[in-house]
């Protein structure tokens, strides 16, 4: 087992169903550990008025595929703790912007393993977006983050598509749940 960089790690994550029904807690620590236990998630995805999104590539110091390009932040909400609570403290503590008003778009159930810790990602992913303006002034935590981008909701469809191991595996998710929202 690798040893735990974050104490982020003896969190409580809610255990679900592939319904979404809470089923109990687990640390992080635990619900990532193979063969992974399926748990509440988030995918924060801001954008631009003029469509662009925000991606982060993940900091070297991730668990959990590290150095990968992902949306613009990602937690876990405790057990009771309202979702949209949760993803607006994450958004201040990852990206360093707050007063975003987020709101959800869809979830999805997704399954991966990264291949340099074995680490296993089995999560109900629940999607949020928030428009934010062109000139949003970020302050990103590099023991999270280790750049910021802007582009083109179709331009990164296409380099998910051909090149995944760039990404994040849930990235294409996230993207499918806000084609309608975006297009």
């Amino acid at each position: 087992m690798q040893t735990m960089t974050n104490d982020r790690e003896t969190h409580l994550v809610e255990l679900v169903d592939e319904a979404g029904t809470p089923l109990g807690a687990a640390t992080v620590a635990e619900a990532h550990e193979a063969p992974g236990q399926l748990h509440r998630a988030f995918s924060v995805l801001l954008v631009d008025p003029d469509g662009r999104v925000l991606l982060q590539r993940r900091a070297a110091s991730k668990t959990r595929f590290p150095l990968r390009w992902a949306n613009t932040c990602c937690g876990h909400p405790r057990p009771d703790e309202p979702l949209l609570d949760a993803a607006a403290l994450r958004l201040q503590e990852e990206i360093g912007v707050s007063n975003v008003a987020l709101r959800e778009v869809g979830s999805f159930v997704y399954q991966a393993t990264d291949p340099a810790s074995s680490r296993v990602e089995f999560e109900y992913d629940h999607v949020l977006i928030g428009t934010v303006p062109a000139d949003l002034a970020t302050a990103p935590d590099p023991a999270e983050v280790a750049e910021l981008r802007w582009a083109q909701r179709a331009e990164v469809v296409e380099a998910v598509a051909a090149v995944p191991e760039a990404y994040s595996p849930w990235l294409g998710g996230v993207l499918n749940a806000t084609t309608v929202d975006l297009a």
